[in-house]
């Protein structure tokens, strides 16, 4: 799957009145219904199942409409997916923080990196700073437009927000520290991805190898893995 995280497993919400409750219901099961076909990666019956969820039925639509825009981004038709993200943060008044995340990702995907960024900086926003991805997907734009100290700001914002629970971050920050010649720092972030992702993350073993190397001959400092 492209992107199987972004589905959202959506729980029922209770409204006032017996009519928005049943409403709400079945739109749950109807969401329930599309979530299993999705997982089962059969994305254009979950679509039709995510298609019969009404407007009435409030924050349910707007999951709805951006679990749309992740079949279709499943099924490589990023700009209809881009459409459906957009009329989810729409429904939602521009809050809907996995949606702009999700937005930026199919955005980059098209080379549109200046409206990814923007949609990222709103998921960074609307979840009150605490969205690790979208800052690593900052990072790794700043580091394509030679922004290294904009990429570092980014990359250390990601650790911080996920709580230490993004080794990737750690990694293309030792990259970056490395490419500056702080060699030292550079192996201590490379450690602690390694050790982060118990050892599957091959590029910063490789990475903490090649850094070790490089302080005893720095003229290898060119060998270091990019970023990703």
């Amino acid at each position: 799957m492209r992107f199987s995280k972004l589905i959202v497993i959506v729980g029922l919400l209770v409204f006032g009145g017996s009519s928005l409750r049943a409403n709400a219901q079945s739109a749950g099961e109807l969401i329930k219904n599309g979530n299993m076909k999705y997982e089962q990666a059969q994305y254009d019956a979950a679509i039709a199942d995510y298609r019969k969820v009404t407007p009435a039925t409030g924050p349910i639509y707007a999951r709805s409409l951006y679990n749309i825009g992740v079949c279709y981004y499943e099924l490589w038709r990023t700009e209809d997916a881009i459409a459906m993200y957009k009329q989810a943060l729409a429904v939602s008044n521009g809050h809907y923080a996995k949606a702009a995340y999700s937005l930026g990702v199919a955005l980059e995907d098209l080379k549109r990196f200046r409206e990814a960024k923007d949609y990222y900086q709103l998921a960074i926003l609307d979840s009150r700073g605490k969205f690790a991805p979208a800052s690593f997907r900052l990072g790794v734009i700043a580091v394509a437009e030679n922004d290294g100290d904009a990429a570092v700001k980014f990359f250390r914002d990601a650790i911080e927000q996920s709580k230490e629970q993004l080794p990737a971050s750690h990694n293309n920050l030792g990259v970056i520290l490395a490419r500056a010649g702080r060699f030292r720092e550079a192996e201590k972030e490379f450690e602690t991805a390694f050790r982060q992702s118990r050892g599957t993350l091959i590029e910063a073993k490789q990475n903490l190898e090649l850094c070790r190397s490089m302080l005893e001959t720095p003229a290898t400092a060119y060998l270091i893995t990019d970023v990703h």
